[in-house]
């Protein structure tokens, strides 16, 4: 991996913050892009549409990746893998329904292979095959990205990949921010009725904080 070159640009996605991100992002070398529509859809496809890159890596503003995890996504790309993603780790450790909620995520996409929207990386060319991020949901976009992906890899025989080494570190504070009560009925409300997605005001757990104004 010490053979990969980490060589790339850098883009940030400046989605109506009310924060110093266009600044910082300026300020560490990167081309700031600006989205004002509130969907993480089209947040992922402006910042992917900006770019003139080969390969595609998405990082969410929340997730520390490492150099390690870096080289091991772009060694994979380099050696023909249409994309993937990683299992996670979260900023600190959860407990009660918040840990079980973790645990039982870090099964499923393993055992299904579902990405994880804070890091994903795919080559450019499937990206653009498949038409990037669907903007027909405002939320889960990285599953119906990645089970698009991985229909495209049979296809072209490429493999899709889930990285277990060096996982990114994503914060948890969603986890901390909702009730118990409210995490158990948003996971009822996805899992019973998946296309409750494509509906933007059943999806507050994505866009909303609570005791601020959405």
């Amino acid at each position: 991996m010490a053979g990969v070159s980490l060589a790339g640009e850098l883009l940030v996605v400046d989605n109506a913050s009310t924060d110093s991100t266009a600044q910082i992002g300026r300020g560490h070398g990167a081309h700031v892009v600006t989205e004002t529509v509130r969907q993480i859809s089209r947040v992922r496809n402006a910042g992917a549409a900006a770019s003139r890159g080969e390969f595609l890596i998405f990082v969410d503003a929340d997730t520390l990746i490492s150099p390690e995890l870096l080289r091991l996504a772009l060694e994979k790309l380099k050696d023909g893998a249409c994309g993937g993603g990683s299992l996670i780790r979260f900023e600190k450790e959860a407990s009660g329904f918040a840990a079980l909620t973790a645990r039982f995520w870090k099964w499923i996409s393993l055992r299904f292979k579902l990405l994880a929207g804070c890091f994903i990386f795919v080559r450019r060319d499937a990206f653009v095959s498949i038409g990037g991020f669907s903007e027909k949901v405002y939320a889960s976009e990285e599953i119906w990205f990645g089970k698009t992906l991985k229909t495209w890899a049979r296809k072209e025989s490429r493999p899709f990949v889930m990285l277990d080494g060096f996982p990114p570190v994503t914060s948890s504070r969603k986890l901390d921010l909702f009730p118990v009560y409210k995490l158990i009925g948003y996971t009822l409300l996805f899992l019973l009725f998946p296309f409750a997605v494509r509906f933007r005001v059943l999806c507050t757990f994505w866009y909303d904080r609570p005791g601020k104004a959405p």
